[in-house]
This record gives C-alpha cells, structure tokens and sequence, in this order.
C-alpha cells in the first residue's frame, strides 16, 4: 500500500483553491441549465470538451433540468438504462442520443 506524500501548506491551499473553482464551474453550468439559459443538448456538447463537466453525475444534471425532481430523474435513467453513479464522460453514444431526445 503506498502513502499520500505529505503536503505543504501552500500545496494544501492550492489545492483547495482549484477544487473550489471546479465545484463553482460545475455548479454556475447546472445554474444555467435550471434557468433555461443553457439547454440540456448544448450542456453535453460542453461536457466533450471540458472535464470539469464531463465528471458531473448523470442524475444531477437531470436534476438540474427545470421539471425534473428526483423521481423523474430517477425514472428516467431506468428507463434509458443509465446507471446511477455514471457519470456524464462514460455515457454511450446510445445514450446520450436518448437524453438529447428526451429532453429536447
């Protein structure tokens, strides 16, 4: 079993500065996506591109979707047959063709 090193304070503070901006990037794209300035189809091109996104779970950009609650969403990837802890970066082709088509 191999050991974390030890850190520095000012490794520790970086690191926590850059976890703090992925969680503000991922939380202002699911903002954009609650009030409709972002459309679900145009989040996934996004998420192509940019690993911040790309490691958001599938159910919490459906719950960020407007309408969509936890039962719906929960219905949802059942039926699409998307598991619950995937994550956006290892959908199929298949199914992420199926969300654009449900949520569309």
């Amino acid at each position: 079993m191999t050991s974390v090193p030890p850190l520095s304070e000012s490794q520790r503070q970086q690191a926590r500065a850059a976890a703090t901006q992925v969680r503000r990037h991922r939380a202002a794209a699911k903002a954009r996506l609650r009030t409709g300035d972002l459309h679900l189809s145009a989040f996934l091109d996004l998420a192509e591109n940019d690993d911040v996104l790309a490691h958001i779970k599938v159910v919490d950009l459906l719950r960020s979707l407007p309408r969509v609650g936890d039962k719906r969403a929960a219905d949802t990837m059942e039926r699409l047959d998307i598991a619950p802890s995937r994550r956006i970066r290892g959908l199929g082709r298949h199914q992420l063709a199926a969300l654009r088509e449900e949520f569309r």
